[in-house]
């Protein structure tokens, strides 16, 4: 069992590569994909598991292929049979005991009589056994939905499993259940994460580049040890490279004037001496070319030392950082932007929220952590304080001026449109200028703003959003972020709580990511 890719490459319609006669060999381990959101990392899952044609070069996959995406495009009228492929086997089943013999119902059968017991025991493995089979995706959690989307793939019993960010939306168990699961694996895993505590359970962690996959035993802890060691080793060659350069540039100059004055002092000489002007000239030209030699050689040093010191600044990872200001969505403090007693939502005629509901105030700048398990209703309470859920039971009252969520998904955007004409169209009020100024602080610049939202990474896709909803007209003043970490690598997090520091209105943020909740700063946290 192994993934082999050969010299293989991949390119957008538009033209724009992502991978470059790539060529590696993933066998049996845990192996964490690492690099920039933009990088192509999904891509190249994607590639691997058959659903791109490459442009050039080939991939070999030895076993049976599972594959869980980052998005799952599943709709709301899908069973959870049906997600998990069991559900015309369960048909067939129930036809037969029901006394229906037609051939049909055995061929579908096959040898799955026992299909509903083995998937039984793999929801109720990942957490998932009080789901029952014909309950619609709809009224699941998303993290239901993940954990979901992961037990299809491990019903096919697969040798080489491929894996997108599947922590998404998963809360602390079901996390755990995910680790269990890749501690016991014995196949080829491929991993896609920004989830620290994963990739640390890994056995190598693969950097992909676009044209080669760099490889680095142990986990996501050696490989981050391994990267600032040659990141100390790429600084002092570019101070070593950089310190060569000046030497080489002032050892031409100092060439150049002693040069400059041997040709004084040697007119001098000769005018002094009434030589011949044929002979003089002569001795003029050759104390010329003499000197052009000279500079020749000090310029090729110098050139020579240019270059090594461009090779070793490419060594040197350069991470981009957000710097924003945002004064329009200043909130006084103590001033309450939203008030709900005993919230209370019905789903399927049964009470999501415990006891008597939720009890929930908005104050000021605060920023307020929505936590609990997958399913007890973190991304209902968000909708609810946007005003787009209406409880069933409870009172609200909201003196809250413009709302923005951003929910899991992030399809606040048209995906058809380019990033800046999103830009252009919540904030219609700045100028051109203005707007290609604001998405390079967010990291478009050129002809990145130019690009279709549909093409962009999680990570783009995120900061596109944000761009839009922080700078909309009129500025929000309070602001949901559903799991805002989602597919995100280590630096776009970095680059996101860098974005919310500049925020200056009430936060409310769901996140199982307890890193990013302390780096933002929350204040308080409300438990469901």
């Amino acid at each position: 069992m192994s993934i082999v890719c050969s010299d293989l490459s991949f390119a957008w319609p538009d033209g724009s590569p992502v991978v470059e006669h790539l060529s590696f060999t993933i066998g049996a381990g845990r192996t964490g994909l690492v690099a920039p959101n933009g990088a192509g990392k999904s891509t190249l899952l994607r590639l691997v598991a058959g659903l791109l044609p490459p442009a050039g070069g080939s991939v070999t996959v030895t076993g049976v292929l599972g594959y869980l995406p980052q998005e799952l495009p599943l709709a709301g009228d899908l069973t959870v049979a049906d997600v998990l492929g069991v559900a015309p086997v369960l048909r067939a089943l129930a036809a037969v005991e029901a006394g229906d013999a037609t051939e049909q119902h055995f061929t579908t059968i096959g040898t799955d009589w026992d299909v509903e017991e083995r998937t039984r025991n793999q929801l109720e493995r990942l957490g998932l056994g009080d789901v029952a089979l014909g309950r619609r995706l709809d009224t699941l959690s998303g993290g239901q939905i993940v954990t979901l989307g992961l037990t299809a793939q491990l019903l096919k019993q697969p040798d080489v499993l491929l894996l997108d960010e599947p922590t998404n939306n998963l809360d602390v168990d079901a996390r755990h259940r995910l680790h269990d699961v890749l501690d016991g694996w014995r196949g080829v895993a491929l991993v896609v994460s920004h989830d620290r505590a994963l990739l640390d359970r890994m056995d190598r962690i693969a950097e992909l580049g676009r044209d080669r996959l760099t490889l680095y035993g142990g986990n996501f802890t050696a490989y981050e040890e391994a990267v600032a060691a040659e990141q100390a080793v790429a600084e002092r060659a570019v101070r070593h490279a950089e310190q060569e350069l000046k030497r080489e540039k002032r050892e031409m100059q100092q060439a150049r004037e002693r040069a400059a004055r041997r040709a004084s002092t040697a007119a001098r000489g000769v005018a002094d001496a009434g030589l011949p002007k044929i002979f003089a000239g002569n001795m003029k030209r050759r104390a010329e070319n003499s000197a052009a030699r000279a500079d020749g050689m000090h310029a090729d040093r110098v050139g020579a030392a240019r270059t090594r010191l461009d090779e070793a600044e490419r060594a040197l990872r350069d991470d981009d950082v957000i710097a924003i200001q945002l004064p329009g969505t200043a909130v006084p403090a103590g001033r309450t932007l939203f008030e709900g007693e005993h919230l209370q939502v019905l789903v399927d005629g049964r009470p999501l929220f415990a006891g008597d509901g939720i009890d929930l105030t908005i104050r000021g700048p605060e920023r307020i952590a929505v936590t609990g398990a997958n399913g007890s209703g973190k991304s209902t309470l968000l909708r609810v304080v946007q005003g787009v859920r209406a409880p069933d039971s409870g009172r609200i009252r909201s003196a809250a001026g413009r709302v923005a969520h951003l929910s899991q998904r992030l399809d606040l955007l048209d995906d058809a449109r380019t990033v800046l004409e999103n830009l252009t169209d919540h904030a219609p009020g700045l100028l051109p200028a203005e707007r290609m100024g604001l998405l390079a602080r967010f990291l478009f610049r050129g002809a990145r703003a130019h690009l279709p939202v549909a093409a962009l990474s999680g990570g783009e896709r995120l900061r596109a959003t944000l761009a839009c909803v922080l700078f909309a007209e009129p500025a929000p003043q309070l602001l949901l972020l559903d799991e805002p970490t989602n597919n995100l690598d280590i630096v776009s997090t970095a680059q996101l709580v860098q974005a919310l520091a500049a925020f200056r209105g009430a936060l409310v943020v769901v996140s199982h990511d307890e890193r990013f909740l302390a780096d933002v700063g929350v204040d308080r946290e409300l438990h469901l």
